[in-house]
């Protein structure tokens, strides 16, 4: 059923994946948000026995606790921030784009261990390359946690889904459907295209407190 906060998190989505990059300070902060929320919602089944208060008050207080520490942890520390969310985002595609491709003919402990190496090697490889190329780094990153929101691949039933069975399939998706890859293309292009005709120097100027750090150059990006 499509809900308001569904719809809101499709928005959140669409933001992110077209112009993530461009407003960086807005887009660092809500995705740290949405993690931050995401991660208080899965939080809020375990302390359901130590909180004696009703369990929808208790997950919408987890999710807005969360979310705010979340994005006030990514406002404070913003560089910090881009390694953590291209290390995710690396990670993620190491896990499940390029370790399948080496372990598919592996079984039992081999099999896991080039699952466990594709997913730290791309952890590793997210986090370098948000460090040495901020912008590119946003840029892919934004628009693969926004294509994933807006093409509803990951939804609050998925998060609600993986608090009551305590896992992380329901987090888990196809990055090769397509919904998820069009709007990831599109996307990226629109935010490439935001820096190359300089749209992102106007956007700047009349958002407030974007000016505090905007990836505007994969060299001198800094906060």
């Amino acid at each position: 059923m499509f809900t308001p906060l569904n719809a809101g998190v499709v928005v959140a989505g669409l933001l992110l994946a077209f112009v993530g990059a461009a407003v960086s300070v807005y887009a660092v902060s809500l995705t740290g948000f949405l993690i931050g929320a995401g991660a208080g919602y899965l939080a809020a089944p375990n302390l359901a026995g130590l909180i004696a208060v009703d369990g929808l008050v208790l997950s919408a207080a987890a999710v807005l606790l969360g979310g705010a520490l979340g994005g006030f942890l990514a406002y404070a520390g913003l560089s910090f921030a881009v390694l953590a969310i291209g290390g995710v985002v690396g990670g993620f595609a190491g896990r499940f784009a390029v370790g399948p491709l080496y372990a598919a003919d592996a079984a039992g402990i081999e099999g896991t261990a080039l699952l466990v190496g594709a997913t730290l090697a791309g952890v590793a490889v997210g986090a370098l390359f948000g460090f040495v190329l901020t912008r590119t780094t946003l840029v892919v990153s934004t628009a693969f946690i926004g294509a994933a929101l807006a093409s509803r691949s990951l939804t609050p039933a998925s998060f609600a889904t993986a608090a009551e069975e305590l896992t992380v399939e329901p987090l888990l998706f196809d990055p090769t459907a397509l919904p998820f890859l069009a709007v990831f293309v599109l996307g990226g292009l629109s935010q490439v295209g935001l820096f190359k005709f300089g749209y992102v120097t106007k956007l700047v100027g009349v958002l407030p407190g974007a000016r505090r750090w905007t990836a505007g150059d994969d060299e001198g990006a800094s906060s």
